[in-house]
């Protein structure tokens, strides 16, 4: 059946052209609202006004502020607002900028105070000394600690900021390597270790997640030999166990080391040294290298607190592989 047009009469197959004209023009309504390059351009010089605004109220230098990304910007404004949330005009930082260049360099590392959420709020100048990147450099990498840490221990990280949360004031300690910069990387061999020491306070009353911070002190611990090195025998020691961690063997070396005799661990467990916060990374390790898991040396590493005689707990970064029905373990103590 053909249908006809209601205009012409004419098939409506043979003959478009007889449409009406707002119905041809009908497609075009939308025209006045389309992107086009100028209004694109508006924009971008709007951001970009906005952005050199913002730049500007930034409190360093001028010649730092020429440096700065349109991201290294954005990442500066957004740690200086959690730092103006949690210290309101009238609170004084504890770690502030007043604590002066002269001050700072007399810390055995640098300070890193952060939000409830694990938000990077202050990051202490200092940092360029011992990670080779600067305040903006470290921000670049990411919002959070997590961004600055090693991956591998985000997990044990995340618990035990959890648990300082939950009990404000408990100190709790991790050690990890943190993000260096590529010069640091070339010259040592890899990244940063890093032992950070800190705990959740209330700023001001009552207390809430919005004015609780992470206070802590950084200090770098010595880096481990890298796979090409070899570290001095007058560094470590080496212990033998069972697949269930049980001493079956150590070196005599131990005793400098922990002040334990070698007949005294002999028949103990591994993990009746181990500080309790540690017993969850050093668990891990365990099963990584039982079971296999893991690839390449790195899934056998873990910087672990273990107890010496004098009831001082000391840091090892411990070496572990499985050769057949036992475990091994290669132990380097850091200052």
């Amino acid at each position: 059946m053909t249908i006809f047009c209601s205009h012409c009469h004419r098939p409506l197959q043979a003959e478009m052209s007889c449409l009406p004209t707002r119905a041809k023009q009908a497609p075009s309504a939308s025209r006045p609202f389309r992107s086009t390059k100028s209004a694109s351009k508006a924009r971008r010089d709007q951001i970009n006004a906005e952005l050199q605004a913002l730049r500007s109220l930034l409190p360093i230098s001028a010649q730092e502020k020429e440096r700065l990304s349109y991201l290294h910007t954005m990442a500066l404004v957004c740690l200086r607002l959690r730092g103006a949330q949690l210290f309101p005009p009238g609170l004084v930082p504890p770690a502030g900028p007043a604590l002066g260049t002269e001050l700072l360099s007399l810390l055995p590392g640098f300070l890193l105070v952060l939000s409830a959420d694990s938000k990077l709020v202050y990051i202490s100048e200092n940092v360029a000394q011992i990670l080779g990147l600067s305040v903006v450099e470290l921000l670049a990498q990411g919002d959070t600690v997590f961004d600055i840490l090693d991956g591998r221990v985000g997990e044990d990280v995340h618990k035990k900021l959890l648990l300082a949360r939950e009990e404000p004031g408990r100190e709790v300690t991790f050690v990890s390597e943190m993000r260096t910069s590529k010069a640091f990387r070339l010259q040592h061999g890899g990244n940063r270790v890093v032992a950070v020491c800190g705990r959740f306070v209330a700023l001001h009353w009552p207390p809430s997640p919005s004015n609780t911070a992470f206070l802590a002190l950084c200090t770098p611990v010595v880096q481990s030999p890298t796979d090409g090195e070899t570290a001095s025998q007058d560094d470590i020691f080496q212990s033998m166990h069972l697949l269930d961690m049980t001493f079956i063997d150590v070196t005599e070396s131990v005793t400098y080391h922990l002040g334990y005799h070698r007949e005294e661990l002999v028949g103990q467990s591994w993990y009746s040294l181990l500080h309790p916060e540690d017993a969850d990374l050093a668990a891990a390790q365990h099963r990584a290298v039982a079971l296999g898991a893991g690839a390449g040396p790195a899934a056998g590493t873990a910087v672990l607190r273990v107890l010496r005689k004098d009831r001082a707990w000391t840091w090892l970064r411990v070496w572990a592989r499985r050769d057949g029905g036992c475990i091994t373990c290669t132990c380097r103590c850091l200052r």
